[in-house]
């Protein structure tokens, strides 16, 4: 994995950390958006492999 790929890795979870943190009332809407967060992880690491 590039540098580039791992800081942008690192921000979507800290941002994602963040936006899970203050949003979520329930543990169920926590995984709800860890879930979501990670899919989202995913597929902006596997653009900035192409």
């Amino acid at each position: 994995m590039s540098k580039q790929a791992k800081k942008i890795a690192i921000a979507l979870l800290s941002l994602s950390a963040v936006a899970a943190m203050t949003a979520c009332q329930t543990v169920k809407g926590v995984g709800k958006d860890v879930e979501y967060a990670g899919s989202k992880t995913e597929e902006k690491i596997l653009e900035a492999q192409k």
